[in-house]
């Protein structure tokens, strides 16, 4: 398996590197990065943590829509444009951070961050994967997608060490420069060295689709396969972004201390990385139409897991749970839709996903945060969390089922 990686990584090396560094630089905007200068800010602006998780959701909320209604540009203009754009909308997100001095600035930059950081640039990753490779699509994604796992490693203990050398705005002001010094440059040069794009792999058209696959959004709106598969892809994002928001409330009530949690995030980065190379072999060998009814598996496990066990070791078991199935979603999730549905309007359909996913990120920790203040345990959360994941991936087994081979 390794050597088949090392194979696609030396031929393909420009267009791999750059989906690599566009993954790196959304941490920015990711809520395992923000969530560290929370504090710093709350500080700073005198706020409320109702009214600082109020901005947060809000700009994430609007942030979703915006990639539902932008994220088709892909489509239709060069790929060197779109990034440049994405790239410069990042970079003025951080400088304003830098600069925040009121609730209003700080919701705008929020909103950046999260569309330009979070949205549009895994958007561009993945949307270029999905075209550029065919039968390998699958170990590309996980390729692009170690980036993640990376920064959930590296990045919040870089925060903590420059924290003690410089302010929190100043971080920022270094991230904005990073963007049109490092990023835009390397990622210009990789896509002029990238070569001529792998084969196209066969688009996957089952049988039961009672509609002609012209691979469009509305295609994919009027499938009833996607609305059964729907709630398995956006289990992932809703129920780890509510864990890392509320691990506070988590930390009480299962008596883990914070110095055990954050060590568990290293587990938590390290399966993340192991489960995505795994998996994104597992697609080139077996379609993600197949392996995407596993998806829910890890979050059944450690959810039920952590709800029903108490103990130390509990918060291991939860972040190794919740980093397979982080991986396991990038290449699975990643690869899905052009198997389906081609890619000719394969940045349309994604930005519809990456819409609808960040809309979950929104809104689960309103949701959790309402159950946890109405008095529901922290164990019955976990379970009922379990149990979602468990009716979710019911349902997707009865989605996509590959049978005849069409090509794009």
């Amino acid at each position: 398996m390794l050597r088949s990686y090392f194979t696609l990584s030396r031929q393909y090396w420009p267009m791999l590197s750059f989906g690599l560094i566009s993954v790196y630089w959304a941490n920015f905007g990711q809520s395992f990065f923000i969530s560290w200068y929370g504090a710093s800010i709350q500080q700073q602006l005198d706020l409320s943590a109702t009214a600082y998780g109020s901005a947060y959701s809000s700009a994430t909320l609007v942030s979703g829509l915006c990639i539902m209604a932008f994220g088709g540009l892909i489509d239709r203009i060069r790929l060197q444009t779109f990034v440049l754009i994405v790239g410069t909308g990042l970079c003025l997100g951080a400088l304003l951070m830098s600069q925040v001095s009121s609730l209003a600035m700080l919701i705008v930059a929020f909103f950046m961050l999260r569309f330009f950081g979070q949205g549009l640039l895994p958007h561009t990753s993945a949307t270029t994967m999905g075209r550029y490779f065919g039968a390998n699509r699958g170990k590309a994604m996980s390729i692009a997608n170690t980036s993640v796992a990376l920064g959930e490693m590296t990045l919040p203990a870089l925060t903590v060490w420059l924290i003690a050398l410089v302010s929190w705005q100043s971080i920022w002001l270094i991230i904005a420069c990073t963007v049109p010094l490092v990023f835009l440059p390397l990622a210009f040069w990789l896509l002029r060295r990238a070569g001529p794009p792998e084969s196209p792999a066969p688009t996957l058209n089952s049988d039961d689709s009672p509609i002609r696959v012209d691979g469009s959004r509305r295609t994919l709106l009027q499938d009833g396969r996607f609305w059964r598969v729907l709630p398995l892809v956006l289990a992932p994002p809703f129920i780890v972004t509510g864990v890392f928001i509320h691990q506070g409330s988590i930390l009480a009530q299962k008596h883990w201390s914070p110095t055990l949690f954050a060590l568990s995030f290293v587990i938590y980065g390290a399966v993340h990385w192991g489960a995505s190379i795994i998996t994104g072999a597992l697609v080139d060998r077996y379609s993600a139409t197949r392996v995407i009814r596993f998806l829910g598996v890890p979050y059944i496990v450690g959810m039920i897991a952590a709800g029903l066990f108490e103990g130390n070791g509990l918060a291991f078991v939860l972040m190794a749970a919740m980093g397979t199935g982080m991986g396991m979603m990038g290449p699975v999730v990643g690869s899905i839709w052009p198997e389906i549905y081609g890619t000719r309007n394969l940045g349309s359909i994604r930005s519809l996903i990456t819409s609808v996913s960040v809309l979950g990120t929104a809104t689960s920790p309103i949701l959790l945060g309402w159950l946890i203040d109405d008095g529901v345990s922290i164990n019955n959360l976990f379970i009922g969390m379990g149990v979602y994941a468990f009716l979710a991936s019911a349902l997707g087994h009865y989605s996509y089922r590959p049978a005849a081979r069409a090509q794009d």
